[in-house]
């Protein structure tokens, strides 16, 4: 994991998308090359917009989730994936081709010849992202404990976007550890430095919950980060590996001394200024759409056409989100707020397929212009289930230190939640958001929101 502007990105990733830009740069470039009438004045043009298309491109396949490991060995999954970025990349290819200087003297021919390599590309990635990574991309972890906190570590590693971290194996720490993880993975007697040096060991993660009492090897553990070997607890481990704060292994001083959590008038000032500009071009491209969402709310059973709800915002102050109604105008007709739920009978049918295809958060861009919400941020509940969830959980409240978004971390990471047990697994997104914001983050968020909506993955 490599970290940038405090988020963490999968190495093996960002080396995929700098090699496929280069393999798109060099193919535009030889199918130029052969063309007579490109003198050496064009090439300063053809060089810049070459790197703009594979760049792009490669954009465009980041937002449709392409370079997302396929989870499973089914050839089926890989043909999709493949299908969809040809689907998607091939015709913006033709539109980004036509209108980039180079249309002048590209025939046809060179045309055909960028889209094949494109093509060839997408199918080239789309299989190697099903198998494993060569060992030189791969980075061997020892672990430190067998307990439950072990065996978390092994679950969360399954996780086909970790496949760059590979286990070697644990190492018992303390007589007296219950053992959860399989007998076949624990290693003999080792010390750590050994452990290291026999199976060439990257990164060692602390899987213990227990602390005290001599437990931890600190001298070790100094030697190997002395030595180069990373060195990570648990909390560090799955912000870094899952984008997670975890709740079992949170305490109040790790809030308030750790690194994060930073509020600032810059910050403020560049996100408003980033909300205003992007949810104005949204509002503007989705126009036609909520058109066509309104038209079709009153033909099938009336207005009102939205919906507006009581919702917590920054530092607890309540707002009224607005929705485009998806829902019967009785869904509550007994006055108490119920979860949402999978396959929800108060849901109508047009209200369904908006809900599928996130129309009806839409109409929220016009909180965001009011400055209630941000585009990006944890999604706002109801003052009841706030309440609930705050006496039930711990932390809870911290993620109403920054505003809420119409699209989140924990949406984009975690499925549609229904439950005070999806509430504490979302918290743990939303409190890695609010700890790591940046303006980055939100344009990953948003990128991402952009492959949940075109796939339709969780939702409701």
């Amino acid at each position: 994991m490599l970290k940038i502007f405090s988020h963490y990105f999968p190495v093996h990733t960002l080396y995929q998308i700098v090699f496929d830009v280069v393999i798109l740069f060099l193919g535009v470039l030889c199918a130029l090359v052969w063309q007579p009438q490109v003198s050496v004045a064009d090439w300063r043009t053809v060089v810049p917009s070459a790197l703009f298309f594979a760049i792009s491109m490669v954009i465009l396949n980041s937002v449709t989730g392409f370079y997302r490991p396929v989870a499973g060995p089914r050839i089926k999954d890989v043909l999709a994936r493949v299908l969809v970025g040809v689907v998607v990349s091939l015709p913006v290819a033709y539109a980004v081709f036509r209108v980039l200087p180079w249309g002048e003297f590209a025939s046809e021919a060179v045309e055909v010849s960028v889209v094949l390599v494109l093509g060839l590309m997408l199918a080239v990635r789309g299989f190697s992202n099903r198998g494993r990574l060569s060992a030189m991309l791969t980075r061997r972890v020892l672990v430190l404990g067998t307990g439950a906190e072990a065996e978390s570590v092994e679950r969360a590693l399954h996780d086909p976007s970790l496949r760059g971290l590979q286990i070697v194996g644990f190492l018992p720490l303390g007589g007296d550890e219950n053992r959860l993880v399989a007998q076949d993975r624990i290693l003999g007697e080792h010390k750590i430095l050994d452990a290291i040096d026999e199976f060439n060991v990257n990164e060692v993660i602390v899987a213990v919950r227990e602390r005290r009492g001599g437990i931890l090897p600190l001298r070790e553990l100094l030697d190997c980060k002395m030595r180069g070997v990373k060195v990570y607890d648990l909390s560090s481990f799955f912000e870094r590996a899952r984008g997670q704060v975890r709740l079992d292994s949170l305490k109040a001083s790790w809030l308030i001394y750790g690194d994060g959590f930073r509020q600032g008038m810059m910050r403020t000032l560049v996100k408003r200024c980033f909300d205003l500009l992007v949810s104005f071009v949204l509002l503007v491209l989705a126009l036609p759409v909520m058109l066509i969402a309104a038209l079709a709310i009153l033909l099938e059973d009336g207005g009102p056409i939205f919906y507006r709800q009581v919702r917590v915002g920054q530092n607890g102050r309540q707002f009224k989100v607005i929705k485009f109604r998806s829902m019967r105008t009785d869904a509550e007709k007994d006055g108490k707020p119920k979860w949402a739920s999978a396959n929800d009978d108060r849901v109508t049918r047009t209200g369904r397929l908006i809900r599928k295809l996130r129309i009806d958060e839409l109409p929220q861009l016009f909180n965001v212009f009011m400055g209630e919400m941000s585009l990006v941020g944890p999604r706002p509940e109801r003052p009841f289930f706030v309440d609930q969830l705050t006496s039930e959980i711990p932390f809870y409240a911290v993620r109403h230190c920054v505003k809420p978004g119409v699209t989140g971390w924990a949406q984009v990471r975690y499925q549609y939640g229904a439950s005070v047990d999806d509430a504490v697994q979302k918290l743990q997104y939303d409190l890695y958001y609010v700890k790591n914001h940046t303006l980055l983050l939100d344009m990953v968020v948003l990128m991402e929101t952009v492959r949940v909506v075109l796939t339709g993955e969780g939702a409701q």
